[in-house]
């Protein structure tokens, strides 16, 4: 099973998701994408199996995955702080690989309807629908 982990900004998000990832799936492989290299370095830091960063780099590892996590702005077009490009949420957006995506209420991006947890709760909430679509 690919798993893409897409983030961001300082990558605290996508390392919290390779790091609870790697702990409950050790067999799952996964490729960390970060927007910038920070983001890259500390998905690579926390486990991730193989690292690449950039626009390009989404866009190859989103048509090669099975399951693509990481916070929501992923597929809105220039959220993140215009670090998500139109070519990256497009790739996500289109890609056959299952999502799961992480609300994050940042960045004039509001989900109605989600409640207020901590992002260790919305991390492990993630990981355990991932183990559902692992099955």
């Amino acid at each position: 099973m690919n798993i893409l982990i897409i983030d961001g900004q300082g990558g605290g998000l996508g390392r919290q998701l390779v790091t609870a990832v790697k702990e409950k799936y050790s067999e799952a492989y996964i490729l960390a994408v970060g927007t910038n290299s920070a983001a890259t370095n500390a998905m690579l830091k926390a486990g991730a199996d193989q690292a690449a960063t950039g626009e390009n780099s989404v866009a190859v590892a989103a048509r090669r995955a099975d399951v693509i996590m990481g916070p929501i702005g992923i597929v809105i077009a220039d959220s993140m702080l215009g670090e998500i490009t139109p070519r990256m949420a497009l790739a996500v957006g289109q890609s056959a690989a299952k999502r799961i995506l992480i609300p994050v209420n940042f960045c004039d991006n509001i989900v109605v309807g989600v409640t207020e947890t901590s992002m260790v709760k919305n991390v492990q909430n993630a990981v355990d629908l991932l183990g559902k679509i692992l099955g």
